[in-house]
């Protein structure tokens, strides 16, 4: 299924882009080509595959999310190049 000049030309028009006629042409063939694509996979069969979230079924290997203690102040305040009454403190933006 080749799609027209004017099917691409609105896709781009949707994208807010403008292309060359010669970009026109050859996303004629490329959009074509990824349709074509999926058109393949609409034929297959998947009538026995149960949906899933995952290709594979693999246990969860993400770490529990436990409670830590935090940093102190202090801690957190160790690398700040300038600290004014345990506040970061930074070059003013408005002037």
């Amino acid at each position: 299924m080749l799609l027209s000049k004017e099917q691409v030309e609105h896709i781009a028009k949707l994208a807010r882009l403008s292309l060359t006629d010669d970009e026109i042409v050859r996303f004629q063939e490329q959009l074509s080509s990824i349709l074509a694509y999926f058109q393949q996979l609409k034929e297959l069969d998947t009538s026995d595959i149960s949906p899933s979230a995952r290709a594979l079924d693999i246990p969860c290997t993400l770490r529990e999310d436990k409670p830590a203690q935090g940093l102190t102040v202090d801690e957190l305040m160790m690398n700040a190049p300038d600290v004014e009454e345990n506040q970061f403190r930074v070059p003013p933006i408005i002037t």
